[in-house]
């Protein structure tokens, strides 16, 4: 009787064995994509098979680079504790800011030589499934506080043998030169840090009849749409 007893516990382990041989489980939890066999077909013959491919949704990330002067800047803020250095932002394609904020959770060890640019990775979270892998977003990412600066449009920064410069105009309707430092950008602008007042009106279009001491109507300037870099959220496969 313990003979058979001990054969029928051999039995029901190796069916369980078998059994386990006909379920598949995905290592990570997310979307399952068009299946690859179909049922009942034959797999795993001299190789693996691929049967689907799983997307993790939930966290999604987003891969992006920014400059090495920009690196060196979110270093310094994250060396300071300043609130908010990891957070990063995510604009979607119509132009809505996605309600999670996300985290930095990887940075490049190598500068790419062409763009002088280091790749970083942020992790965000996507409990609703709103983002998809794929999808191009434009991250913001917050490099530190940094007071007392301007953002002055491409179009009016001017560079000759002496430095950065812009035009201005002045109390008495003239235009004057004043030269800046302006080293770094965002989103298309150029982030003067030293060289401008409260209450300078900077010449941002028709720079080519504004000459320094040449008589200028000043009208206020409409900037265009701000046009930004995208970044496609990556997800895991399995």
């Amino acid at each position: 009787a313990s003979a058979a007893v001990a054969e029928a516990r051999a039995a029901l382990a190796s069916s369980r064995i078998s059994l386990g041989y006909a379920s598949v489980r995905a290592p990570i939890s997310g979307r399952a994509g068009r299946a690859q066999v179909t049922e009942g077909a034959l797999v795993g013959q001299g190789g693996a098979t691929l049967l689907t491919t799983v997307d993790q949704i939930d966290p999604l990330y987003a891969n992006f680079s920014i400059s090495i002067a920009e690196l060196d800047q979110l270093r310094r803020a994250q060396s300071q504790g300043e609130p908010g250095d990891r957070d990063v932002q995510v604009v979607l394609p119509d132009g809505t800011t996605y309600g999670k904020r996300g985290s930095l959770d990887f940075e490049g060890s190598v500068v790419d030589p062409a763009t002088g640019a280091v790749s970083l990775r942020a992790r965000l979270p996507n409990p609703e499934h709103r983002l998809l892998p794929g999808t191009y977003v434009t991250v913001r990412a917050t490099l530190g506080l940094q007071p007392s600066v301007y953002l002055v449009p491409q179009t009016a920064v001017l560079r000759d043998a002496q430095g950065a410069y812009v035009l201005v105009v002045g109390a008495d309707g003239k235009a004057a030169r004043k030269d800046i430092g302006a080293d770094r950008q965002q989103e298309g602008m150029w982030i003067v840090d030293r060289g401008l007042a409260p209450g300078d009106r900077v010449i941002v279009s028709g720079l080519q009849k504004a000459q320094p001491g040449a008589t200028v109507k000043a009208m206020p300037w409409k900037p265009d749409a701000p046009v930004a870099a995208n970044a496609p959220a990556a997800a895991p496969k399995g």
